[in-house]
């Protein structure tokens, strides 16, 4: 959960920081949003993974 807590910290600063770029250097232009729904998503798979969804999908491997 700590790695989440962290993922989820870097992610609200970075758009933080990209989405007033964003409208100072070219505001007729939005491209923050690719990274907001790109960087979103995998978050959202890491907010699954840390919430325990993809327990059961593990693959059991044989004990070498």
């Amino acid at each position: 959960l700590k790695g989440f807590s962290r993922h989820l910290a870097a992610y609200f600063l970075a758009m933080i920081v990209l989405v007033p770029i964003n409208y100072y250097l070219t505001p007729n232009t939005v491209w923050f949003t690719l990274p907001m729904v790109g960087w979103g998503s995998i978050l959202a798979i890491h907010a699954a993974y840390a919430m325990g969804l993809f327990k059961g999908i593990t693959r059991n491997h044989p004990p070498p």
